[in-house]
C-alpha cells in the first residue's frame, strides 16, 4: 500500500490515480489550515490547487528530486514576492506542496498518511492554542503630534494595564504633522482594553487610536 505506483513509465491509470489523489488531498489541506482563519479564497484555492501541479512538475521531470523541489519551491513562493504572508500561510504552501511531491512520486498512500497525521496534530494545535498567551495580544496603534516626545509618553500606563510592550514602528501621518505609533502589547486583562484607551486619549490629544487583535503580518 506505500509503494510506489510508479514503476518504470507511467500508466495512464497511475497517472489519474495520482492526480486525483494529490486534488483531494490538496482540498482536505485548504480545509485544514484556513478553517477558522480569515483568508482570501484566492489563499485557498491555491492550497488546493498547488499539490496537483506540484505532482504533475514531478512526473514531467521523471522522478528527478532536484529539478522538481527547484521549480515546485518557486511555485510557493510566488505568491510572497508581492504580499508578506504568516508563518501558518508559509506552513500551508509548504504543506501542501510536500503532498504534491509525494503524490508525483507515486508513493500515494504516504501522501494520505501524512496528511492524515499532519491533519490531526494540527487541528489539535489549533484546538489547545499552543504557543498562545493568556493575555490577548493586541497591535495598539497612537496617533500623536510631531512635536511630542513620545518615548516615555505612555510608560505610565503601559504598566498598569499591560505585561509587556514594544514599539514596531514610527510613521508620519497627515504630511508629516503627526506620528503613528505601532506597539505590540500583551493586554493584562482583555476587558479593560476601553479604560486603557481612554487614558490613552488623554495623553494623545484625543487623536486617532486603534487597539486590534494581533496579526501575524503586522510584525514581520
Amino acid at each position: 500500500m506505500l509503494n510506489s505506483i510508479v514503476g518504470g513509465e507511467m500508466s495512464a491509470l497511475s497517472f489519474l490515480i495520482c492526480i486525483f489523489t494529490a486534488m483531494v488531498l490538496g482540498l482536505l489541506s485548504a480545509l485544514v489550515f484556513s478553517g477558522r482563519d480569515r483568508h482570501s479564497a484566492a489563499f485557498r484555492q491555491s492550497l488546493a490547487l498547488l499539490p496537483p501541479v506540484v505532482a504533475l512538475v514531478i512526473m514531467l521531470v521523471n522522478g528527478n528530486i532536484g529539478a522538481g523541489l527547484a521549480v515546485a519551491g518557486t511555485f510557493a513562493l510566488v505568491r510572497f514576492r508581492s504580499a508578506p504572508g504568516t508563518a501558518k500561510e508559509i506552513t500551508g504552501l509548504f504543506f501542501s506542496v510536500t503532498i504534491g511531491l509525494a503524490c508525483g512520486m507515486g508513493y500515494v498512500g504516504y501522501a494520505a498518511l501524512f496528511f492524515l497525521v499532519m491533519a490531526v496534530y494540527a487541528l489539535a494545535l489549533d484546538r489547545f492554542r499552543f504557543g498562545e498567551s493568556a493575555a490577548q495580544r493586541r497591535v495598539l496603534k497612537i496617533t500623536v503630534p510631531e512635536n511630542v516626545a513620545y518615548d516615555e509618553l505612555f510608560d505610565d500606563l503601559f504598566a498598569e494595564y499591560t505585561r509587556s510592550h514594544e514599539l514596531i514602528r514610527v510613521r508620519t501621518t497627515n504630511l508629516g504633522t503627526l506620528f503613528e505609533l505601532s506597539y505590540a502589547v500583551e493586554l493584562k486583562d482583555a476587558g479593560h482594553s476601553k479604560e486603557f484607551i481612554d487614558a490613552i486619549r488623554c495623553r494623545n490629544g484625543n487623536l486617532n487610536i486603534s487597539c486590534g487583535v494581533e496579526e501575524d503580518r503586522e510584525l514581520m
